[in-house]
C-alpha cells in the first residue's frame, strides 16, 4: 500500500495519476445508469489479455471512436464502422474485440427491452446490492466468482463475447456490483 496525502490506497492501483484517480473515484463505487454501464462493458472487453492501465490510457480515444459509447449507435455500426475502427491507433486494434462491441451492444439492448433496462438486469445479480468483500491484501481478491460465472454464462446465452468469468468479476469491481477495496484503503471508510 502507498501513503500519498495520508491516503492508503490498494496496491494495485499505486504508482500512476490515471490509476490513482480511476480508484479512488470510479472503482468499487456503485453505477446504475445504462450509458456508464455500457461503457464499463466495452472496456473491460478490450482489457482482455491486456493490463487495465492500457485502456484507462485509451479511455478518451474509446469515447471518440465508438460515439461516446451510444448504445444505439454501436449497435449500427456496419463493416464500414469495422474498418474505422481497426485504423484507429487511439484503441486497441482487434477484430474481435471491435466486432465484439457492436455485438455486446446489440444483446444490451435486447436486454434492456426484456428487463427496463440493463441495469435492472445486471443488478439482480447481487439483489440489488454490493456485495462487500473484506479482503486484507490484494492477493486474496479472486479472480472470479461463482456470481461473474453466472452472470458469464447467461451473457453469453444472450449473445455477448468477451464476458467470460474473469473478465465479468473485473466488469463487477469496475461498476460497484462488489467491494474490493482492501481494508486499509481510505475507500473502505
Amino acid at each position: 500500500m502507498k501513503q500519498e496525502q495520508n491516503k492508503v490506497r490498494c496496491a494495485w492501483c499505486v504508482g500512476d495519476p490515471l490509476y490513482e484517480a480511476y480508484h479512488d473515484t470510479e472503482w468499487g463505487q456503485p453505477k446504475y445508469e445504462d450509458p456508464i454501464l455500457f461503457e464499463m462493458l466495452i472496456l473491460e472487453g478490450a482489457q482482455a489479455g491486456l493490463s487495465w492501465i492500457t485502456i484507462l490510457k485509451r479511455r478518451e480515444n474509446y469515447r471518440a471512436a465508438f460515439d461516446d459509447f451510444d448504445v444505439e449507435k454501436v449497435a449500427q455500426y456496419t463493416e464500414k464502422d469495422v474498418s474505422r475502427l481497426l485504423q484507429n491507433k487511439g484503441i486497441v486494434r482487434n477484430k474481435l474485440k471491435v466486432r465484439s462491441a457492436i455485438k455486446n451492444a446489440k444483446a444490451f439492448i435486447t436486454i434492456q427491452q426484456e428487463f427496463g433496462s440493463f441495469s435492472n438486469y445486471l443488478w439482480d445479480f447481487v439483489d440489488g446490492k454490493p456485495l462487500i468483500n473484506r479482503f486484507k491484501s490484494i492477493e486474496e481478491v479472486p479472480a472470479k466468482t461463482a456470481i461473474a460465472e453466472k452472470l458469464s454464462k447467461d451473457l453469453k446465452k444472450r449473445g455477448m463475447s468477451f464476458v467470460g468469468p474473469v473478465i465479468m468479476y473485473a466488469y463487477m469491481q469496475s461498476v460497484g456490483m462488489v467491494n474490493d477495496h482492501t481494508l486499509d484503503c481510505f475507500k473502505r471508510q
